[in-house]
């Protein structure tokens, strides 16, 4: 692929405003896909989104805006995914053009409701793109913090090495830091499963838990999530590693996790209606619970995941979060 690969974003969100002003800072211009258009009329007026980090200026002379997602994609060469797991498969519905020859990166942090498959093998089985075709976007990395041009740290996972350079490339910076990797599933799953742990980390801190046992939750969530991952995808990985580790604790610990501001709510006494109500972004972690919940079943439960099954109980089966937390005090050592 050349340099003059052509990219398009799709999604309004605070994640897809942050990989548009990453990428403006390496290609002249950026074909951004929104279902706004009221938002899409402002950015090209007031150069700022004004729904998600409106820090973030923007130069409208380098975005191709299009509130149509045929024209993004048609137009481009490597389409990245920003938009919500739980809406993705109605924005799919639109497309009239092809994905073929296309290279897909998913910045989606969660798992399809309709298939509970995470996103790269969503597109690998339901629209036949070839896996070499198919990259993550990984953290440890808030949008927020991006805006505010502090020092961040991306992995970019792909099977095919060149694309995964490519798109590390053109999403680097002097305040984004990039390295690549070949664990496209292991790097998509940890993504996912982080937000579950990050729910859990609110709901603690909601309940009245201090830093003793969050970090006593935190050590079980990684080695619980090297358990799922290790089971529904073997291959040699560092655990460890910023993609994992690192894309947890951001998550788990950050003010702007929204994973972890949901739990906060939910361990303070808000029903999961009300929750989800009062915040204006969509907590990945929520489906991703009801798919990890169904993937354990589907193994029939071979690896213990006491914090997954928390989080699945309080929010699926309506349990009291204070009694399952007093029960998976004595599951966590």
């Amino acid at each position: 692929m050349k340099n003059t690969t052509k990219f398009a974003v799709l999604g309004g969100g605070s994640w897809a405003t942050a990989i548009v002003k990453m990428l403006t800072e390496n290609v002249s211009t950026v074909n951004w896909y929104m279902r706004n258009t009221d938002a899409i009329a402002h950015i090209k007026e007031h150069c700022h989104n004004p729904n998600y980090i409106s820090a973030v200026e923007f130069n409208p002379q380098q975005l191709a805006l299009t509130a149509d997602i045929n024209t993004a994609i048609e137009n481009s060469d490597v389409v990245i995914f920003a938009i919500p797991s739980a809406f993705l498969v109605t924005e799919l519905q639109k497309l009239t053009v092809s994905l073929e020859n296309k290279t897909i990166f998913s910045a989606i942090k969660g798992i399809v409701p309709e298939t509970g498959l995470i996103v790269g093998e969503h597109f690998n089985q339901t629209y036949n793109i070839p896996l070499e075709n198919i990259g993550v976007i990984a953290g440890p990395c808030h949008a927020e913090e991006v805006a505010l041009e502090r020092l961040s740290y991306l992995t970019i996972a792909c099977a095919d090495e060149k694309k995964a350079k490519l798109v590390a490339k053109n999403l680097s910076s002097d305040y984004i830091k990039t390295k690549t990797s070949d664990d496209i599933i292991g790097t998509e799953y940890a993504a996912v499963l982080k937000n579950i742990y990050a729910i859990a980390a609110g709901m603690a801190h909601g309940l009245g838990y201090g830093d003793n046992f969050q970090s006593v939750l935190m050590s079980n969530a990684i080695r619980e999530m090297k358990r799922f991952i290790k089971r529904v995808h073997h291959m040699k990985r560092n655990i460890n590693n910023s993609a994992y580790l690192g894309d947890l604790l951001v998550t788990g610990y950050s003010v702007f996790s929204r994973n972890r501001m949901f739990g906060n709510m939910i361990g303070k006494g808000y029903t999961v209606k009300s929750a989800m109500m009062e915040m204006s972004m969509v907590a990945e972690g929520y489906y991703a619970t009801k798919s990890a919940h169904l993937i354990n079943e589907k193994h029939n439960k071979k690896s213990k995941t006491p914090i997954i099954d928390a989080v699945y109980a309080i929010l699926y089966d309506g349990k009291n979060p204070k009694k399952v937390f007093n029960n998976l005090t004595d599951k966590l050592d």
